[in-house]
């Protein structure tokens, strides 16, 4: 009586094993540029943020009543916005400094702040992602024209 062996012969496994090292080549490079999708979700996302944080302050400004207030009070912090006696249209919106959009988004994690600079009430503030390249940010300017305000998302060199 003769006894049958069963399994796999060597042949065959070198066959699988080249067919999956053929698939794995195939979907490799879909997944290789995750990093600069991941960047370019969080670009978007505080792009969302700034819009938001605009949407909220002006909110806020219209809740007060004045339209010569400078600042506003969100969350027991002063945020300081442009007024609609010397900028109309654009009144309520956070200014470009540390002491305006600064204080309703504070820095996101990964991400670099370069506000406008001191007494630069309308100067563009900047959001860069760490990592990323110069034309990967996000730019608010609060006396651009755009309702409720306009964001810039820069994201080619993400």
């Amino acid at each position: 009586m003769s006894k049958q062996q069963s399994g796999f012969t060597l042949i065959e496994l070198v066959v699988v094993i080249v067919i999956l090292g053929l698939l794995a080549a195939t979907a490799l490079p879909r997944f290789v540029n995750i990093t600069g999708d991941a960047r370019l979700a969080s670009v978007n996302g505080v792009a969302g943020g700034l819009r938001s944080a605009a949407a909220l302050a002006k909110a806020q400004y219209l809740v007060t009543g004045s339209s010569s207030a400078t600042s506003i009070t969100v969350e027991g912090q002063t945020v300081n916005v442009l007024d609609t006696a010397t900028f109309p249209n654009f009144g309520g919106r956070p200014d470009g400094t540390t002491s305006g959009m600064r204080r309703m988004l504070p820095d996101p994690s990964s991400f670099t702040m370069t506000p406008a600079g001191p007494g630069t009430q309308t100067g563009t503030i900047t959001y860069t992602a760490n990592g990323g390249q110069a034309g990967c940010n996000v730019q608010y300017t609060p006396n651009a024209v755009g309702d409720p305000v306009t964001v810039n998302a820069t994201t080619g060199n993400c």
